[in-house]
């Protein structure tokens, strides 16, 4: 092929076809031309005509790298392509993580061990996870009791048994009116009703609750202090204290979500202020890998017994493979490096997103894998999200997260985990330029 614009056209179906993706590097010049067998200014001349269709992207002394917004035809809110950035879903991985998994699940493939771990396990564990849980879910100066420890198969699982225990069906259960859209998919299949709770700056609002119970019992609330999903609020250890008081006047019990909490191990949860009024919920899916993991509850002696027989009932057991691989992930280090690698890497991406979003009106913890971002006018979010689609890129709507029926905001939620940084770079560079167009000047693309 030494007509160029075969050559290019080579080159754009692998990039149609995904073999090459966006935010890969293509080869120098002069390799590409060894490789395919062409002249050195034949090179130039592809490269030349891939950045005039839109597909690749030069950066003086990086390198050409295929584009994060590929340009394609079409109308500007259409649906998106079949290979895209994804910003919404959010597992955090970074590149030294699977050498350390895979030292410490070394010992665990022995024969005799191996024969042990497969055995079947219920949700007390056994002592040795129970101490090593302990120490995992310590922070910010709190550590909790062993002998309250419970597993799960997931984080997921450790909230549906909480809810089921709590709430009977029909029950009401208090949640922030922004929230982890999962729950009302859970709360629906065990037939509890969800009740949007007022959020403000510092996260859920202590009156609110007093006001929902007070309109109708609430039987439980639902809440993440420490890097709200979505809006990655830290709750202050002030409203920390109001939000045990309440719970200790109306008798209420909270189920804390923990997940993300790991980013911020210096705050105590608010299970240390309120420990018989919490049952805090966390997993190691966000820690270490989504395909290998456990979910935590840390319950309250008098609600025990019945967070096991949910668990136990629902299924919801842990795979004592995955908790005996947590157990040697937590004594040998494995943990705590990972965890220390991915605050690195998230206090990067923030700084990123603060680069391309900073004159937006953006707000994320500057150890948060997400941001929470309020679109410009004449935005509005679901606008946005299908203009993102248009160039590649998957965004979630504020409307995903909220509860009761309630308005949502013209905002999106920004997940900043899953790409390379040099793609979320490039991919958060296209959303600000977006943001800054007119919906309405995107259709003449």
């Amino acid at each position: 092929m030494s007509d160029y614009r075969g050559v290019a056209d080579a080159v754009a179906a692998d990039i149609t076809t995904g073999r090459l993706r966006p935010g890969d590097r293509l080869p120098p010049q002069r390799e590409f031309a060894r490789r395919h067998g062409i002249a050195d200014s034949t090179a130039a001349r592809v490269y030349r005509e891939l950045a005039r269709r839109g597909l690749t992207v030069g950066e003086v002394g990086r390198g050409t790298f295929v584009r994060a917004a590929v340009r394609t035809p079409g109308p500007a809110l259409a649906e998106p392509a079949g290979h895209r950035i994804d910003l919404e879903l959010n597992h955090p991985v970074v590149p030294e993580q699977s050498a350390l998994l895979a030292a410490g699940l070394g010992p665990l493939l022995r024969a005799d061990v191996l024969e042990s771990a497969m055995r079947p396990v219920g949700a007390a564990g056994t002592a040795a996870a129970r101490a090593a849980a302990a120490g995992l879910l310590a922070r910010g100066g709190w550590r909790p009791e062993p002998e309250r420890v419970l597993f799960a198969g997931n984080g997921r699982q450790a909230i549906a048994a909480a809810i089921s225990t709590l709430v009977p069906a029909g029950g009401r259960l208090g949640v922030e009116e922004l929230t982890y859209p999962v729950i009302r998919s859970i709360a629906s299949r065990l037939g509890v009703t969800v009740v949007p709770l007022a959020v403000d700056g510092s996260g859920l609002v202590p009156e609110a609750v007093t006001a929902a119970h007070r309109t109708a019992p609430l039987r439980a609330v639902y809440v993440q202090p420490t890097l709200h999903n979505p809006l990655g609020l830290v709750m202050p250890e002030h409203r920390r204290a109001e939000l045990a008081d309440v719970l200790g006047r109306l008798g209420l019990t909270a189920i804390e979500d923990a997940v993300w909490a790991f980013l911020r191990d210096d705050l105590p949860p608010l299970a240390a202020l309120a420990p018989e009024r919490t049952v805090l919920v966390d997993s190691l899916s966000k820690r270490l890998a989504p395909g290998l993991t456990v979910g935590f509850s840390v319950v309250p002696g008098a609600l025990a017994p019945g967070v096991a027989t949910a668990l136990r009932s629902g299924g919801w057991g842990p795979a004592r493979f995955a908790l005996e691989a947590a157990v040697r992930w937590a004594a040998d280090g494995t943990v705590r490096s990972v965890v220390r690698a991915k605050q690195r890497d998230a206090a990067h991406r923030q700084e990123i997103a603060a680069r391309r979003l900073g004159e937006f009106a953006v707000r994320g913890g500057p150890l948060s894998y997400s941001c929470w971002w309020e679109l410009p006018r004449p935005w509005r979010a679901d606008m946005f999200v299908a203009a993102a689609a248009r160039h590649g890129i998957a965004v979630t709507p504020a409307a995903a997260f909220a509860v009761g029926g309630a308005r949502a905001p013209g905002a999106v939620r920004v997940g900043l985990a899953s790409p390379s940084p040099e793609v979320l770079d490039r991919a958060l560079a296209t959303l600000a330029a977006l943001a800054r167009s007119a919906p309405d000047d995107l259709v003449d693309e």
